[in-house]
């Protein structure tokens, strides 16, 4: 046996959480003798450098392949990563062969590397790049898949990083990615085959003397000259091609890359003798600007179909493996948890990125994935929110099911025309999913929605907060003093921090408007979910009480809350108000619930309000 000071010198870990680990029984065989614990001389720390049960203690074999955190090279991620193979990707196409397709997922879910592995196992190359699939499940699939490996010519741009603040600077970094694009192709600027005026485009787009008009045509020419030359259409892959649409969108120049993209596209794909095959990726399908207007060869893959469904993202089996691979399968329920709920079709999706940085970071459960950009479609949606959508949000905080019309046709503008497309939004960038869904006749569905898993809530409390103290309804200091009375278990702080927030969100807010007692409650549930359980208008006791925070963990005190309105008080009867209520708590002995599940320490709070003013007593 060994004494925990000496284990925290050979695993690298402190005293104090070696001491942790062995009252909370995470160390088997560890026993304690007067203040001190000894440890037994095998106990094996796992990969993730904490100590659990023992049941699976597989270690990290030294030639384990790194996890491809922002990778998105297939040579590279095949050959230096552990790759999750989605080559049957390409089989899954060349049986459907459809000229142009647009698959729409939510970002980090694998589109761009995907889009990378197409073009190369289809372009011609002077290297022999059929080694890059040998080991692959395409390569097992038959000698009428591999004939097609290094056939075609390919175009490929990604716009992921095409996001500027003006028209000028997005169009400036279009015309950087066309140069790059055509420079690719260098072998065609002295081909006996074109004509001169072709080489002469060539070489404008090369030395960045090209117009917007020129660029308008440039996939057009460039498809062209690429058949010229090698007898043969091209294949064209354009990648997050709605990424400066949306930020057009947020920075007012979206009528400019409107028109631009328009004309683009169209040259590319709208009745181009020159195309083999089309590919784009994006998170929404924009079709109401008339950006693929007459483009009837275009096959759309949303997150509603089941065509492609687990070629974005990880299935159940993908993540199985890669946890065994790493040795910490005994971090499977967590990371479920936290990172699956995805619904692709009928398949279950986990969403990648998340899952790589968890196994990457030693399995701590963080929001990784909303941290890679802006929430900006979740904010346009709390600036715009009506009553009924707030209600909603506060349903589905609570883990519920809500009804809503999803239109795969919506588009970043009509968020402010019709408010109730938020949940279309929502949906297509990875902020909901559909475990129930009914076709309609228009094309439609008819949805339950409801949050994936526990990041996209923490995104969800997070931005909710983040609005309310933009527009006042609740001030940094406030929340900062129930945040930390939480952590310090002060149930005097809390008791005052609660009675601020109260009487700064109800006096901001109109209340004898409807609907804000459903803002009241998504703030409480953005500031104090983490360590309660939050519920409304429930039956306890005699009575249905309005508001009740039921503790996670026993250190914290129980919470009631009884809301009166009534209008045109004089000041005597306005303050009886809120005493009126807090007796009502005990009257009507609201309090049962919580007694009857133990939790003894509880704080009550009587609060009226009338118009502006807010009277908050406490017991």
């Amino acid at each position: 046996m060994k004494s925990s000071e000496q284990f925290a010198i050979e695993w690298n870990l402190s005293k104090r959480t070696i001491n942790d680990l062995c009252n909370k029984g995470k160390i088997p065989g560890a026993i304690k003798e007067g203040r001190k614990w000894l440890i037994p001389d095998d106990a094996v720390r796992p990969v993730d450098k904490r100590v659990s049960s023992g049941k699976y203690t597989k270690k990290k074999a030294a030639n384990n392949k790194s996890l491809p955190i922002g990778i998105s090279d297939y040579v590279r991620a095949q050959a230096d990563y552990y790759y999750v193979d989605k080559t049957l990707f390409i089989k899954e196409f060349l049986d459907q062969k459809p000229l142009v397709s647009l698959f729409t997922r939510p970002r980090r879910f694998g589109k761009t590397l995907n889009m990378d592995m197409l073009r190369v196992f289809f372009e011609i190359s002077e290297e022999d790049t059929s080694k890059y699939f040998e080991n692959k499940a395409i390569w097992r699939c038959g000698e009428e898949y591999r004939r097609q490996q290094g056939q075609y010519p390919v175009v490929f741009l990604t716009f992921k990083d095409v996001k500027f603040d003006s028209w000028k600077a997005t169009l400036d970094k279009i015309k950087d990615l066309l140069q790059e694009e055509f420079g690719r192709h260098q072998e065609i600027a002295d081909s006996d085959r074109l004509a001169e005026y072709e080489k002469t485009y060539f070489a404008k787009i090369i030395n960045g003397e090209a117009s917007e008009v020129d660029l308008t045509v440039s996939l057009a020419k460039l498809s062209r000259m690429l058949t010229k030359h090698y007898g043969k259409a091209p294949i064209i892959i354009i990648d997050e091609y709605d990424t400066p649409i949306q930020e057009g969108y947020s920075k007012d120049f979206y009528d400019e890359i409107i028109g631009f993209m328009r004309n683009f596209f169209s040259g590319a794909f709208k009745d181009n003798k020159n195309l083999t095959y089309g590919f784009l990726t994006g998170i929404l399908r924009i079709a109401q600007e008339s950006i693929f207007s007459g483009l009837n060869n275009l096959t759309v893959n949303s997150v509603m179909d089941e065509k492609y469904d687990q070629f974005f993202g990880f299935t159940d089996s993908e993540v199985r493996d890669m946890l065994e691979y790493y040795g910490v399968l005994d971090k499977e329920a967590e990371l479920k948890d936290w990172y699956d709920g995805y619904l692709f079709g009928s398949t279950e999706i986990y969403n990648p990125w998340s899952v790589i940085n968890y196994i990457s970071k030693g399995c701590i459960p963080q929001t990784y994935w909303v941290n890679t950009g802006k929430n900006e479609i979740l904010e346009d949606v709390l600036k715009v929110a009506t009553d009924d959508i707030t209600e909603r949000l506060y349903s589905l905080l609570q883990g519920e099911r809500v009804i809503a019309k999803i239109d795969q046709n919506v588009v970043y503008r009509s968020l402010s025309e019709d408010p109730a497309n938020i949940y279309s939004l929502l949906l297509v960038a990875g902020y909901l999913k559909t475990p129930k869904k009914e076709l309609q006749a228009d094309g439609s569905y008819m949805c339950e929605v409801s949050i994936p898993n526990r990041e996209i809530a923490a995104v969800y409390k997070s931005e909710i907060l983040s609005h309310l103290l933009q527009i006042g309804a609740i001030t940094r200091t406030t929340a900062n003093k129930i945040a930390e009375s939480l952590y310090a278990n002060d149930y005097k702080k809390l008791q005052k921090a609660i009675a601020e927030y109260m009487d700064k969100s109800i006096s901001f807010y109109d209340a004898g408007a409807e609907g804000f007692y459903h803002g009241l409650v998504l703030g409480l549930i953005a500031l104090m979910d983490n360590q309660y359980k939050i519920k409304s208008n429930r039956e306890s006791g005699d009575g249905r009480y309005d508001i009740s925070l039921f503790p996670r963990e026993g250190r914290y005190p129980g919470i009631i809350m009884e809301l009166k309105w009534k209008k045109d008080l004089s000041a005597d009867e306005f303050l009886g108000l809120a005493d009126e209520a807090l007796i009502q708590i005990d009257e009507k002995r609201y309090d049962a619930e919580m007694k009857e599940d133990g939790i003894q320490d509880i704080l009550k709070f009587g609060i009226a309000f009338s118009g502006k003013k807010v009277s908050v007593k406490t017991k």
